[in-house]
């Protein structure tokens, strides 16, 4: 990702083994901060105020890097509240919202790192935000639900299922691509198989 910080442009970028700050102007290494990844590291870093937040899957975990003055890197927390695979963690106000290998769909809190909520009521899979509302979609069954993008909880307002899937998916692949929300449409794609729903009503 890019982002402005100590008034310099920089990229952010997660690698199996560390997360790093690179300056724009000229790729000079800023900060680095060791990361423990394995197999595969996938989840887009999110960068607020000065912290940067990455999550991994296969009990890797998730940790909080606050970047000082002087491009300073120093670790605020490193727990397994998030274990986020591939599907996305999103940001919305002060909660990180998106699943977590074990507990399911879980919101965390952006500062401290403490899990405020986590529900099973979805399978595993990919997560999109618009206008107040997180659209999961379940990777393995293609269910996609509605729900509040709230610290309150598990919060559903209905669902569907993708219908027909794809017949040229492998065995054992899922649906991965993430739901993508523009214009008041809902996108989603499986494989050979791309659906478009007017949500904006």
């Amino acid at each position: 990702i890019a982002i402005d910080h100590n008034s310099q442009r920089q990229y952010i970028k997660l690698t199996e083994k560390s997360v790093a700050g690179v300056a724009a102007k000229d790729g000079k290494l800023l900060w680095r901060s060791d990361w423990p990844g394995k197999v595969a590291v996938i989840p887009t870093p999110i960068f607020k105020d000065g912290f940067v937040y990455v999550t991994a899957g296969y009990g890797v975990g998730c940790k909080l890097i606050k970047l000082g003055a002087g491009d300073q890197a120093s670790d605020v927390y490193d727990n397994k509240v998030m274990k986020n695979h591939h599907g996305g963690v999103i940001l919305v106000g002060e909660h990180l919202y998106g699943h977590s290998d074990g507990p399911g769909w879980v919101c965390q809190n952006f500062k401290t790192g403490e899990e405020v909520w986590a529900a099973k009521n979805l399978g595993k899979g990919a997560i999109g935000y618009a206008d107040g509302m997180f659209y999961c979609l379940d990777e393995g069954s293609g269910t996609v639900a509605l729900i509040d993008a709230s610290p309150k909880g598990w919060q559903e307002h209905g669902r569907f299922k993708l219908d027909p899937q794809s017949t040229i998916r492998s065995r054992d692949g899922r649906i991965w691509t993430h739901p993508v929300i523009v214009n008041g449409k809902l996108y989603l794609r499986d494989q050979d198989l791309i659906y478009c729903y007017d949500v904006k009503k």
